[in-house]
């Protein structure tokens, strides 16, 4: 008698969610199966890598990642275009550094005129990345909203503090949104639970379950998201059969290891082979864990996670 592999039943599959509006709209979401697993399932989207853009200069970044955009690094307009025409973005996330209210604390009108000059110069989909501040994205990503109308944009992150306000400008303009929770199953069940019950249609949730980098808590990061995944396709928990957004690139390259140059230690050899490589691996891992999409910054390790995913989808 032949060997017959063991394969999983599941009973769940993740909603799909398009984002963007035109013919460069990408949809994700869909699996019938855990990631990668072919075999016992379908995976009909591709995850998607989204390159990250600041909306300001940034101050801290690692000379190694900051060199393939230092001459496009004050206008994130240019910034954008770039990562599109030179690297092949398909997905930019826009990250309002500016409007932090630990930082510079620019103003919710002034920053949602560099989104929307950013989202009328593309034509790829825009992911609008928040402060993480309840009180400020609940102001700037209600105005954003409004400006770019009609722009299937995705704004988040929202939370259990402030989703009342994004969540209702999020229906009323047409976007998309990014529910963040704590690393928790429950709480991620939970805030789709209140997005819902708001009136948020499921096909325009995302989950943001927060992301750690590697050595700093990716493992438990892995854990709860494979938990969602397994709850989502196995035990028929609907409130978590949404697609999961992990924005990977400030956690990995605010690291100690990521920043220390071989200069100042030698043993720790080339700083951007070294850094390039601690994205490449908490890209690929949170992949495996369940993310549809993640948000990158160094165009060479986002070459070697598209290199990875395509053979890992290949027949």
């Amino acid at each position: 008698m032949a060997f017959e592999i063991p394969k999983i039943r599941y009973s769940g599959t993740i909603k799909e969610v398009t984002l963007g509006t035109n013919q460069r709209a990408i949809t994700v979401g869909g699996e019938t199966s855990y990631p990668f697993y072919s075999f016992e399932g379908q995976m009909p989207h591709s995850p998607r890598i989204s390159f990250e853009v600041w909306d300001c200069m940034p101050e801290d970044w690692p000379e190694s990642v900051l060199e393939p955009y230092r001459d496009v690094a004050n206008d994130p307009v240019a910034w954008a275009k770039k990562s599109i025409a030179e690297y092949g973005a398909e997905l930019i996330t826009l990250v309002t550094r500016s409007a932090d209210p630990n930082g510079l604390d620019r103003g919710a009108e002034e920053v949602a005129k560099v989104v929307k000059a950013v989202a009328d110069a593309i034509d790829v989909p825009l992911i609008v990345w928040g402060t993480s501040d309840d009180d400020k994205d609940a102001v700037l990503l209600k105005l954003v909203a409004e400006v770019c109308e009609g722009k299937n944009l995705t704004i988040g992150p929202l939370s259990d503090k402030n989703y009342k306000q994004i969540g209702a400008a999020a229906i009323a303009y047409g976007h998309r949104v990014l529910a963040s929770s704590p690393i928790d199953v429950n709480l991620a069940k939970q805030l789709n639970i209140l997005l819902a019950n708001l009136g948020v249609p499921e096909d325009r949730i995302l989950i943001d379950p927060t992301t750690g980098g590697l050595g700093y808590g990716l493992e438990y990061t892995y854990s709860v998201m494979e938990r969602d995944r397994v709850a989502a396709l196995t035990q028929e928990d609907v409130k978590l059969q949404n697609p999961i957004v992990c924005n990977l690139a400030n956690e990995v390259w605010k690291t100690k290891e990521a920043r220390t140059s071989g200069e100042e230690d030698p043993k720790l050899g080339d700083a951007r082979t070294r850094g390039v490589i601690m994205e490449s691996v908490t890209a690929m891992t949170l992949l495996l864990a369940g993310a549809d999409i993640i948000v990158m910054r160094h165009p060479q390790a986002i070459a070697a996670v598209r290199e990875m995913i395509g053979e890992l989808l290949a027949p």
